[in-house]
């Protein structure tokens, strides 16, 4: 079972979170809350940048990254079809991933992105 992590230089992964975010709008908050607590980053402050993933030419997921001071930068991606974020720090370790109890319908990301 995964450890949580006890400081935010330490690799080691943080415990699957599960959250409800049937909308784009609350998956694009939470990444970004995520995103901003592991560099600690004020939100209110940080552009959230974001793309749409295709797979044979359907959108299934979304990148999302933030950068911050000394070139820093954190992603995140949505896995659409495996109902799941996965986050990443600025040296492309995992340290954290949430399991979507509900989540919006990645078929519909073109009109979101």
């Amino acid at each position: 079972m995964p450890q949580a992590a006890n400081a935010p230089g330490d690799h080691t992964l943080t415990m699957d979170a599960v959250a409800c975010l049937p909308t784009y709008e609350t998956l694009r908050d939470h990444v970004l809350q995520i995103l901003c607590s592991h560099d600690q980053l004020d939100p209110q402050q940080t552009p959230l940048h974001q793309a749409v993933i295709t797979r044979r030419g359907r959108p299934c997921g979304l990148f999302f990254q933030i950068q911050g001071p000394r070139r820093v930068k954190t992603y995140a991606v949505w896995a659409g079809e495996e109902d799941r974020v996965l986050f990443y720090d600025s040296q492309g370790v995992r340290f954290a991933q949430t399991r979507l109890s509900e989540a919006p319908d990645p078929a519909k990301l073109k009109s979101a992105a």
